[in-house]
């Protein structure tokens, strides 16, 4: 267990790690290898050169409207990328929000 405390603890959240460019997003969303749906999150999934996995989020005004909300799934998602990050094979991952999430309380958005 203190492994895993201890890699969480080390694991930092670079600018090497993100995806940045509307063309490196364009390469996810093009030709995705895989999809993985959630109730209201989808993630596209494709493998990179890079030496490292990276991730994305798209997270729009119409899906999401306050920018508070939006923060916090963007928050959430780093921080789970952040501490899986290290187990992860070389993948670009890039996360939209499908549906709109007034629904859902802040609880079950940190549980998703």
């Amino acid at each position: 267990m203190s492994n895993t405390v201890s890699a969480a603890a080390n694991a930092r959240f670079t600018k090497e790690q993100r995806l940045l460019t509307p063309a490196a997003f364009r390469e996810v969303f093009d030709a995705p290898e895989r999809k993985l749906h959630q109730s209201h999150l989808m993630a596209f999934v494709r493998t990179n050169d890079h030496g490292k996995p990276r991730v994305g989020m798209a997270i729009t005004k119409r899906k999401v409207p306050t920018a508070v909300a939006r923060n916090l799934i963007k928050r959430q998602i780093r921080e789970h990328f952040r501490i899986k990050a290290h187990s992860l094979e070389n993948k670009d991952i890039v996360f939209i929000v499908k549906k709109s999430i007034k629904d859902i309380d802040n609880k079950e958005l940190k549980i998703k």
